[in-house]
């Protein structure tokens, strides 16, 4: 074999080698959009870079994979769904307490699926790798709860985040639950002046 044949097979290796990189680059690349979803575009939109973002939701996984989730009991969705009921219930009555309730609720259901229940931002970066296209629910009722913790938070935001807040939780009773009411089962309520709940007068 020449010298030339030896740098043109050369060459021929590198562009096979090259090609064959970008071709496993882009696959992982589309796995990570595919898992994650609009988690995905958060993160790349709150990251240094692109390749951050990605090595930040790679990271995600190897810690989800080391938890030990478990499926419920039928008894458990049975039970869950009843508290859920007896939550948008109480929404009528006592709306800042309902929110409440409803947080209360999804963080204990996150902890019997196996999910740390500690800090909000641990728990959204477990949530994200199974439970991506829901967790925007979670993360936009979490913020109208801080806004009521404030006492600044209007009836119908608190509504909207009992809303938000039962999409992720019907998310984790699993795709076999039964339906966990709709929206209209938690009832607008007519704020005179749509002003800031009191969250003063808590039961």
């Amino acid at each position: 074999m020449t010298t030339t044949q030896v740098l043109i097979t050369i060459v021929v290796l590198l562009v096979i080698a090259a090609i064959g990189y970008g071709i496993w680059f882009v696959t992982r690349r589309r796995a990570l959009q595919h898992r994650f979803g609009p988690e995905y575009d958060r993160a790349v939109a709150d990251g240094d870079s692109r390749a951050a973002a990605e090595r930040e939701l790679r990271e995600r996984e190897r810690r989800h994979a080391e938890l030990e989730l478990r499926d419920l009991t039928p008894e458990a969705r049975t039970r869950y769904t009843a508290a859920w009921e007896e939550i948008q219930a109480r929404f009528l009555d006592d709306p800042a307490g309902a929110v409440r309730d409803a947080d209360a609720l999804v963080t204990e259901l996150i902890a019997e699926r196996g999910y740390p229940s500690g800090e909000y931002e641990e728990q959204v970066a477990h949530l994200s790798v199974e439970h991506a296209r829901t967790l925007g629910h979670y993360r936009d009722a979490h913020e109208i709860s801080l806004v009521s913790d404030r006492g600044e938070a209007t009836t119908e935001q608190l509504r909207q985040a009992v809303v938000h807040y039962r999409t992720l939780f019907s998310d984790l009773l699993g795709a076999d639950a039964a339906a966990v009411g709709t929206e209209a089962a938690v009832p607008a309520q007519r704020d005179p002046e749509d002003a800031p709940h009191d969250t003063s007068r808590r039961s």
